[in-house]
């Protein structure tokens, strides 16, 4: 799926990323500054969200609370290397069944081996923003169709 848009359109596009992955787990590329928290922020609040959603980037994981489940929202930004992931459990939050929304992610990428949803967002003119979303078997490497 590709589409460019406006901020404006972040609401629509959101609708469209849940409807069109097919993991609940979804990666989060793009540049600083792009909009990767905000696109989340509204995702997060899509799924059905109550609580006030904000970026992780100091606490590294925000927890958020579903009436069905919880979504877990990560910023790995900061993070140096893959051992400092392990030192907050992140294999445990993987092996979850629940959504995960994770923003720079290229650290954690060989410890993915379920099918994921890489979303690349890159800004264009005009404050327009292009974004690609591939759906992804990690184990084998290959789009899943």
């Amino acid at each position: 799926m590709e589409i460019c848009y406006g901020i404006d359109d972040v609401e629509q596009v959101a609708k469209q990323i849940i409807e069109n992955s097919k993991s609940k787990t979804l990666l989060f590329y793009g540049d600083m500054g792009v909009g990767k928290t905000t696109l989340i922020k509204t995702i997060v609040k899509i799924l059905g969200c109550k609580d006030e959603v904000s970026s992780p980037t100091f606490s590294i994981v925000n927890e958020y609370d579903l009436n069905d489940g919880k979504i877990y929202h990560f910023d790995l930004y900061r993070i140096n290397d893959i051992e400092e992931t392990y030192n907050f459990g992140i294999e445990d939050y993987l092996d979850s069944d629940f959504w995960k929304l994770i923003e720079w992610p290229e650290i954690i990428e060989p410890l993915l081996i379920d099918k994921v949803s890489k979303i690349e967002i890159k800004l264009e003119s005009n404050n327009q923003r292009y974004l690609s979303l591939k759906n992804t078997n990690q184990s084998t490497n290959q789009p899943s169709l």
